[in-house]
């Protein structure tokens, strides 16, 4: 019979799939090599199966470690969201979110949902815009934090990194050559500028097709074959496929996305909510 297994080696195991080494993933969990090792033999002889591949310079995954890992991630969250709930002081409180709706369906919904769980009486408004203009309703004070794309001139906690990317729908072709036709956000928009500047560096015209203030929008151009768009790589869903060199189409950079606080200071329940987002995401994998 197999024997109940070990939160801790779970743990380990994770993160030397996810390091890709063992000297990473010791840093991640605070184990010295040799105690990983260590801990993914004790895993193997656990499960009485081989979880690595005999090379073990490239650590890849057996068929039964990858059917392993997926219950190993949910043992792990469900561990560490009961922990969350009991750790949690008895805090009281309404929270005053912002976060551009395209953040708010691709990144959020898991962390909110989680955040709601371990914080029942943590009340949260959430209000939905583009990064300029909530950076101003943070100014005013009419939100308490927020979750942005970094601007130019912008402070904030770094959260995580997003490549940014071409998309189109995924059964209507593109031509590699002529005006590129484009679907974005209004001007001001970070992922406009940076849009038009990498088509602009390779000399590729384009024409403005739709214009929106909101994903649904770009999506709805995108999906009718109306335009291609540049999206995070977050928001990459089965029916869109990426675009690259192949079609024409030039790189793009990484931006930042950070969270911010309002200047005169947030209340316990929004620092709680701050701190859990950048936790969270900050360790979310793709």
């Amino acid at each position: 019979m197999i024997p109940d297994l070990e939160i801790s080696l779970l743990r380990t195991f994770i993160a030397v799939n996810e390091t890709g080494s063992i000297t990473s993933a010791g840093r991640l969990v605070g184990r010295t090599q040799p105690a990983i090792t260590h801990q993914i033999q004790r895993l193997e002889k656990a499960v009485g199966k081989p979880l690595f591949q005999e090379d073990r310079r490239h650590l890849n995954l057996t068929r039964d470690g990858e059917m392993l890992l997926g219950y190993a991630r949910t043992l792990l969250s469900l561990n560490d969201e009961i922990r969350d709930r009991f750790q949690a002081p008895d805090i009281v409180g309404h929270v005053r979110l912002g976060v551009p709706d395209l953040y708010a369906a691709f990144l959020l919904p898991a962390v909110l949902s989680g955040f709601a769980r371990a914080y029942p009486q943590i009340e949260i408004e959430l209000r939905c815009s583009r990064s300029l203009p909530l950076r101003a309703a943070l100014e005013r004070e009419e939100i308490d934090i927020a979750l942005m794309t970094r601007q130019p001139d912008s402070g904030g906690t770094a959260v995580r990194s997003e490549p940014l990317i071409w998309v189109a729908a995924r059964d209507r072709p593109v031509e590699a050559k002529g005006p590129v036709p484009l679907a974005l956000l209004p001007v001001g928009s970070i992922y406009r500028q940076h849009a038009l500047d990498a088509l602009g560096h390779v000399g590729r015209s384009w024409t403005i097709t739709a214009v929106s203030d909101s994903i649904a929008g770009l999506q709805a151009a995108v999906y009718a074959g109306l335009a291609i768009s540049v999206f995070p790589l977050c928001a990459l869903s089965p029916h869109l496929r990426r675009l690259g060199r192949a079609e024409g189409m030039p790189d793009l950079p990484t931006l930042d996305i950070v969270l911010q606080r309002k200047t005169s200071g947030v209340s316990a329940a929004a620092e709680h909510l701050a701190q859990y987002i950048v936790a969270e995401l900050g360790t979310a994998t793709i």
